[in-house]
């Protein structure tokens, strides 16, 4: 018992030893400003990188509920790079609460409305591609939920949904084979991608779940059978069918076309790689100006706009908006020998009440070799945009930007009053005095700037709308106009309407050109006509002229006129 007692002395007196210089360290710590502790707490210590990534990793895994719905699903197919890697950083619900806030405002196409109708469209595209897409998953993980979502609705779909026979094109090599179900959707135009969008899907599984591809063989279903589904040289024997296999994106084989379709295979690519990635948000710097009204801090970027009317259907009118803008006026910057101007478009139509009804925005782009700058500053860029509206009284906004020089800002605002044509009423287009003025192909009908059903038309643009725009003499002088609601007679069963063009020297109001033609010699059983003329200049002496249409209808007895000022110059 005693050398128990003994023991326990000797364990005490060794505790108290060591807690004494302990203490003594703890004061003179404390009188040097400094604590040992907290040099090695890992709480106030500079985290390598390795422990950073490994946080970020435990975050990723922390975020669940409705944040990792939002991020995974709500938004997965339209959140960019960089702000996922921000949201993922983010510390708290507040933070992410706010970066959700701010996120869809940034997209909102009204941001002093307190809807937000991108976010409203953005969960009616997940709830439609839930419906309609899902094939063992959501319908907002596949192929064509992706698409429906980020980019919306196609303008048309060309759908086998039971595949079976197809006559290829000759731009897939022509000939007959039979193939998987399959849909090609076609989009007019995509912001920051282009005009005239294809993109493909193959249900090579035959489960429902289409995939995008851009190999358009993919959906041959004879394509691995010996002798299956030959191409038109295939059954002429001007290829092999193993042909199709020695390289490049797609198996489509030689063809009348491959060495066409050979060169386009990088421009495929890369309207692939857009398509996956989100829609990007563009000139937002520029939507102050427009929404806030934001005064002008360097000097003004003169631009000249010119709005016309087409009717389209019934209660739809397009809207072609013409900007035009000096070079010089714009800011280049010169590389490796090649100069070049970048303007910044936004453009926005808003009805009275200040509802969004359409926006716009682009980019004009002039490259040239430095040497030849000089003369390329004496013209002019010209930007395009048709705009599909109901008739109304609008509000058109236009900001444009010189990206070389940030503080060179332009803007223009004015009323904008879209025509009704009522059925019973004799009515006509715009007239529209042009530059350039051909067919397109047919492929082209309807798309691309300056096209007009099937007709390219480039509209001349003057100053101020007194201002009568000018052309060479050399030039040609192209119009064109649309008459509607022409009446047909119910015996002949064609209409009976005089068109009669004349062109008149303003300067002594003297008839120079008086000529007529019958609209039943453009479309005799239409109840509309398009008037389309080319008139060479060069016999005009320099001067201000004015063309002008009139259209005397022989069923309905009613008239109508329009006319345009031009001026010819050296």
């Amino acid at each position: 018992m005693l050398r128990i007692r003994f023991s326990v002395v000797l364990a005490l007196l060794a505790m108290a030893s060591a807690v004494v210089p302990a203490r003594a360290q703890d004061q003179n710590s404390a009188q040097s400003g400094t604590s040992s502790d907290s040099q090695s707490s890992p709480l106030k210590r500079r985290l390598s990188d390795k422990e950073i990534r490994q946080q970020q990793k435990e975050l990723r895994q922390e975020l669940k509920g409705a944040y990792k719905k939002w991020l995974d699903q709500d938004v997965r197919w339209i959140i960019t790079d960089q702000e996922r890697k921000t949201f993922m950083s983010l510390s708290n619900d507040e933070e992410r609460d706010a970066f959700i806030e701010q996120f869809w405002r940034r997209r909102n196409p009204d941001p002093q409305s307190p809807d937000n109708s991108y976010r409203e469209e953005i969960y009616r595209r997940i709830a439609y591609a839930n419906e309609h897409f899902a094939a063992g998953k959501p319908g907002w993980m596949t192929d064509r939920g992706h698409m429906y979502i980020a980019w919306g609705p196609p303008n048309s779909i060309e759908a086998h949904p039971s595949g079976g026979t197809y006559n290829r094109p000759m731009a897939e090599g022509g000939g007959e084979t039979e193939t998987y179900p399959f849909e090609v959707w076609n989009y007019r135009h995509l912001d920051g991608i282009g005009d005239n969008i294809d993109i493909e899907f193959v249900d090579s599984c035959m489960c429902g779940d289409y995939h995008m591809t851009i190999n358009r063989a993919e959906k041959d279903a004879l394509l691995h059978v010996p002798g299956g589904g030959p191409t038109l040289w295939e059954q002429m024997g001007q290829a092999k069918k193993a042909d199709r296999f020695n390289g490049g994106l797609e198996q489509l084989g030689p063809g009348p076309l491959s060495s066409a379709q050979g060169s386009k295979e990088f421009d495929r690519l890369t309207q692939y790689a857009k398509l996956q990635a989100a829609p990007l948000i563009k000139f937002k710097d520029l939507d102050e100006f427009i929404t806030s009204h934001k005064v002008l801090t360097g000097p003004f970027f003169p631009f000249d706009v010119r709005t016309d009317f087409v009717r389209v259907t019934d209660d739809t009118v397009l809207v072609p908006v013409t900007l035009q803008i000096r070079n010089r006026d714009i800011t280049y910057k010169t590389t490796d020998g090649v100069s070049r101007g970048v303007v910044n478009i936004l453009g926005r139509v808003s009805t009275i009440t200040g509802r969004i009804a359409q926006t716009f925005e682009d980019t004009v782009e002039v490259d040239e070799p430095s040497e030849l700058l000089p003369g390329t500053m004496k013209s002019k860029s010209v930007y395009w945009k048709a705009l599909p509206l109901r008739p109304g009284r609008y509000r058109l906004d236009i900001v444009i930007k010189d990206v070389n020089n940030p503080d060179h800002i332009g803007t223009y605002a004015r009323a904008l009053t879209v025509p009704e044509y009522d059925d019973d009423r004799l009515a006509a287009s715009s007239l529209i005095l042009a530059d350039k003025m051909r067919e397109v192909p047919s492929k082209d009908i309807g798309t691309g700037q300056f096209v007009i059903g099937n007709t390219f038309i480039r509209p001349r643009v003057s100053g101020t709308a007194a201002q009568p725009v000018s052309f060479k003499r050399g030039q040609n002088l192209d119009f064109w106009m649309q008459v509607y609601n022409l009446k047909i007679d119910p015996k002949t069963r064609k209409n009976d309407a005089i068109v009669h063009y004349q062109v008149t020297d303003l300067a002594n109001n003297k008839t120079l050109l008086e000529t007529s033609e019958a609209a039943g010699k453009i479309n005799p059983n239409s109840d509309q006509v398009t008037l389309e003329k080319s008139m060479p200049l060069a016999g005009l002496q320099p001067g201000k002229y004015q063309i002008t249409i009139s259209v005397n209808d022989g069923v309905s007895k009613q008239q109508l006129a329009q006319s345009a000022p031009f001026e010819v110059t050296q």
